[in-house]
């Protein structure tokens, strides 16, 4: 069994206390898309507990919204979960499979006065929730009686009202501070077709309904689910107790969510770069999805093996993308032959050597515990990688050169004699000796070289296709398709391969020499049209690459600055005296800073979506901020139209983030699912719990359980390293999950530290 994480530990202590006899556990994704990554993470959590403690673990599809979901997302979950090394108890199962028993089970809610048929609108319902300072209003449709509700929601059930027009909600508690537990929704009605039950149903249950019941029903014992499911645990809870469900019944339990730079975990985002072409599907190499790795050549062992080594925890954080590189490059390290393939081939005659022989060449390096060995052709003419010679060598140059030897890996020394080139200047052909004597393994020539290249034979080789992958998202904190890698995919046309790769196949998977792990393409690759995908490369080069940009030069015609966009696409067109006059008036009117009004001066759009926002909320340089940034880079995305959001919920957002109700790092979590579902900000964040802690009480036992866990750090803060200021603060907001407010967290610590 792995090190026990806190998961690990609750499980182990309930079949100590004889609460359970055996663990059951489930992974429920939703079938709307291909999981990805931060699936991975739950389904090693979910699979690997069960087999951990000799248990079992359910697959189940959260089929409730026939709007989203497709047979095809559901058969790639399967192949994922399989893929990874997993097999799951019984069938799979579907919450479908039990409509009937949570429709009887809303019926008994209602018998109860428990539960009743609203037929207020969204809105109205919104609106009668209250917010996270101020109590709700229970609709008055509430009173109506439980004949009245059965026989309503019977209604619904066969389809005489139109999608909205009833809900049927839990009675529970409009006062709640618990926002979830404000009367929460339980079915709504949805016309859809849906891909297993086809037209049998036309209302269907809401996650929180009919999660819990899923797992009560299938005799799950650990219900593990994401902290953004925090809150719902009430509810979780309310619906299980309120039906007198016996033990044993299922606990749900939290967990962090895997966040991975360079890269995006929203299903939305994911399926706009498929729907937009921007990637070849959803099993394009570069896509985070674990059919995208699986096609680039990634092992399920190294996935499996990544998600073990980041732990669990109950605070979020941000994993490095280089982590799950190091993961696929370790597993291969140990498992792949090596062989020599030629990029960017240039030829090279060796005048002296007549006929040809096949050299004894192993796959695999001495510390590498496999065996295996091939033939390596070898005649008068071979290729050699272009940039493995040069004519004019740098300093620290060790390969090929006109006064330099190189030896060629598994055979001999050779030296350059003439360089060819065509009219252009372009070398096409390096004209050389060898020396019979320097043959690899059995050399006494004597000869001194400081590196050796890889090469393959020109007679024997094969003819590939080879395609470079690099990180999709050129930036840390992708947003979405204006952050895309535009180097992300080079494809190489007429590379070559040594022969035993495509004749003799020692392995799927190979390293070739110098380049990095390679994988035949799955779906383009034939025996006639070899075509190999990068996995990763030997090193990580990705640092290397990013170099920090020129600031751009200041424009000469105005007085405003260029927009980062302006500064990425070159200079920018003055502004004309209309444009400098509304710039203007909103630095020194509004405060607005310089960038921002720059571009609000300019754009049309923007500036009228601004304006509506403003009247809804006077907050100037945060709805600028706002704008010119999050909404501008969905107006690149879509129109106007298409928007999911208003100027009116901007204004919202712009009105909590200047009342710290909520952190600026929240906020940008809160505009991503505004844009992508169309909520009220004031929603989300209530049925989340985002609000922005800043009550001493709640903060300080928060610093006091970090200074006590760190005291080496205390010695040293203590001792004048006041960097570690830093360090405490993060640690704070950390366990806090981001929710803390900064202003007091720095104050609480500078005030707690001084006091030691």
């Amino acid at each position: 069994m792995k090190k026990k994480d806190f998961l690990r530990t609750i499980v182990e202590r309930d079949l100590k206390e004889g609460k359970y006899d055996e663990v059951v556990t489930r992974f429920p994704p939703e079938p709307n898309g291909f999981p990805h990554i931060g699936h991975a993470k739950a389904i090693t959590i979910n699979f690997g507990i069960a087999r951990d403690f000799g248990g079992r673990c359910h697959l189940r599809m959260d089929d409730t919204n026939p709007v989203t979901e497709e047979e095809k997302y559901a058969r790639a979950i399967e192949d994922a979960v399989r893929w990874l090394g997993y097999e799951w108890d019984g069938p799979v199962r579907h919450t479908s499979d039990y409509f009937q028993r949570l429709f009887d089970y809303a019926v008994e809610l209602i018998k109860m006065g428990k539960a009743y048929v609203d037929s207020l609108s969204e809105e109205e319902i919104r609106e009668y929730r209250g917010t996270v300072t101020e109590p709700g209003r229970r609709s008055r449709y509430a009173e109506r009686s439980v004949e009245e509700n059965l026989d309503l929601f019977e209604r619904m059930r066969r389809g005489e009202f139109k999608d909205g027009e009833h809900v049927l909600r839990a009675k529970i508690d409009m006062s709640s501070p618990n926002m979830q537990l404000r009367d929460p929704l339980l079915y709504r009605i949805r016309h859809a077709h849906h891909m297993r039950t086809g037209d049998a149903w036309c209302i269907y249950p809401m996650y929180d309904f009919a999660h819990c019941l899923s797992d009560y029903i299938e005799g799950i014992t650990h219900s593990f689910c994401t902290l953004e499911f925090e809150n719902n645990r009430a509810l979780y809870d309310w619906v299980l107790d309120t039906l007198r469900l016996g033990p044993p019944r299922p606990y749900q339990y939290e967990f962090a969510r895997l966040n991975m730079n360079y890269t995006v975990m929203s299903k939305r985002k994911l399926k706009e770069l498929v729907d937009s072409g921007k990637v070849s599907g959803w099993d394009d190499p570069r896509m985070p999805t674990i059919a995208g790795y699986r096609r680039r050549g990634y092992t399920p062992e190294s996935i499996v093996n990544f998600c073990n080594s980041i732990g669990i925890s109950k605070a979020n954080s941000v994993v490095d993308v280089a982590q799950l590189e190091h993961a696929i490059r370790d597993d291969l390290n140990m498992k792949v032959p090596r062989v020599m393939c030629v990029l960017d081939p240039l030829k090279v005659v060796i005048e002296n050597y007549e006929g040809s022989e096949e050299l004894e060449a192993s796959y695999y390096p001495h510390d590498v515990p496999k065996e295996g060995s091939r033939k390596l052709p070898f005649s008068q003419e071979i290729y050699i990688e272009r940039e493995d010679f040069s004519e004019n060598p740098p300093k620290g140059y060790y390969r090929l050169t006109p006064d330099q030897p190189v030896r060629l890996r598994h055979a001999y020394i050779i030296r350059c004699k003439e360089v060819i080139k065509d009219e252009s200047g372009r070398i096409t052909e390096i004209r050389a000796e060898y020396y019979p004597d320097s043959k690899s393994g059995a050399d006494t020539s004597g000869i001194k070289v400081k590196s050796a290249i890889h090469w393959v034979d020109a007679a024997t080789a094969h003819e590939v296709e080879v395609r470079l992958y690099d990180r999709l998202f050129r930036v840390e904190n992708p947003q979405g398709i204006e952050d895309l890698n535009p180097d992300s995919l080079k494809i190489v046309k007429g590379a070559y391969v040594e022969r035993a790769v495509i004749e003799e196949k020692p392995d799927e998977r190979f390293q070739f020499e110098r380049q990095g792990y390679f994988y035949p393409d799955p779906v383009d690759s034939s025996d006639e049209h070899p075509v190999f995908n990068k996995i990763v490369s030997l090193k990580d080069s990705w640092s290397k690459k990013q170099q920090p940009s020129k600031p751009a030069p200041k424009a000469a015609e105005s007085k405003a600055p260029k927009s980062k966009q302006e500064a990425n696409e070159g200079e920018a067109a003055p502004l004309n005296e209309e444009e400098q006059v509304r710039y203007e008036r909103y630095t020194r009117e509004l405060g607005i800073g310089k960038a921002a009004a720059n571009t609000l001066a300019r754009d049309a759009i923007l500036r009228e979506f601004f304006k509506q926002a403003l009247s809804a909320q006077n907050s100037p340089v945060t709805l600028a901020n706002l704008v010119v940034n999050e909404v501008a880079r969905e107006l690149k995305q879509k129109s106007l139209e298409a928007l999911a959001f208003t100027p009116e919920s901007i204004a919202a957002l712009a009105k909590m983030i200047d009342q710290e109700t909520v952190s600026s790092k929240i906020a940008k979590e809160i505009f991503e699912l505004m844009a992508e579902s169309g909520e009220s900000p004031v929603k989300i964040v209530e049925e989340r719990g985002w609000v922005q802690i800043s009550d001493p009480a709640h903060i300080l036992p928060v610093i006091e359980e970090v200074i006590a866990a760190n005291p080496d750090n205390v010695a040293k803060y203590k001792a004048g390293n006041q960097k570690l200021f830093g360090f405490f603060v993060g640690q704070v907001l950390k366990a806090t999950g981001g929710k803390a407010n900064p202003k007091v967290v720095n104050a609480l610590v500078a005030e707690k530290l001084s006091d030691l």
